[in-house]
């Protein structure tokens, strides 16, 4: 029985039908079924699924945002339960669009790929100085930062922001990642970020390996 209902959390969440979700997790934890079981195996396990679609061109952006907020719709009923059996969170990532640039779509599909995989998400916004993505990093105790830029005239600005952490002698506390229309791998590399990464669910695989290397 908790097999099945697990996985008609997977499905419904697919299908982007945050309802169902919601009243499926309540069932689920009526039912005594191990909080953590249905946020990994019913929650991330279905969010995987829309990303790995996504990646292939299968659904497209809209059917991804549906999806993650029937994510978020779950994952509010299971916090409470979650916090109080200490389930920790993979890692901490801050996330934020570079400053001057206005974009956030693809941050925030980051972002919720990132929350699907299991990291604790601090989200930035859009425009953010170095001082803020540092400052908040710090704050957070985060693993990661993660920069986004649309434009090639801000994303010099991701250099800005790793020359600050390098002057702070904090560099390589964090894995530094950073993505956008105009961002390649060459270009991560000259600047001295760690990964670049081509689309958000990759960023997720890609984060989620970086941590599990740090651990």
């Amino acid at each position: 029985m908790a097999a099945e209902i697990i996985n008609e959390i997977s499905e419904w969440l697919q299908k982007g039908r945050a309802k169902n979700v919601k009243a499926l997790v309540e069932e689920a934890l009526e039912q005594g079924i191990d909080p953590k079981e249905i946020l990994n195996e019913g929650l991330l396990a279905g969010m995987m699924i829309v990303g790995g679609k996504f990646k292939r061109n299968e659904v497209f952006v809209p059917e991804v945002l549906v999806a993650a907020r029937a994510m978020t719709a779950g994952i509010t009923i299971l916090e409470p339960k979650l916090v109080e059996i200490g389930n920790e969170p993979l890692g901490k990532a801050v996330i934020g669009t570079v400053k001057g640039d206005l974009h956030d779509i693809g941050k925030n599909l980051v972002a919720m790929m990132l929350k699907g995989a299991g990291f604790e998400i601090i989200d930035l916004g859009t425009d953010v100085d170095a001082d803020t993505f540092i400052a908040k990093a710090e704050e957070a105790g985060a693993d990661v930062i993660c920069m986004s830029a649309l434009l090639t005239t801000t994303m010099p600005y991701m250099k800005d922001v790793i020359d600050a952490l390098n002057e702070k002698g904090l560099r390589d506390k964090y894995v530094v990642m950073v993505g956008g229309a105009p961002v390649t791998s060459d270009f991560a590399e000259q600047i001295g970020a760690d990964y670049y990464t081509a689309d958000a669910t990759t960023a997720a695989e890609v984060a989620k390996a970086a941590i599990a290397e740090r651990k």
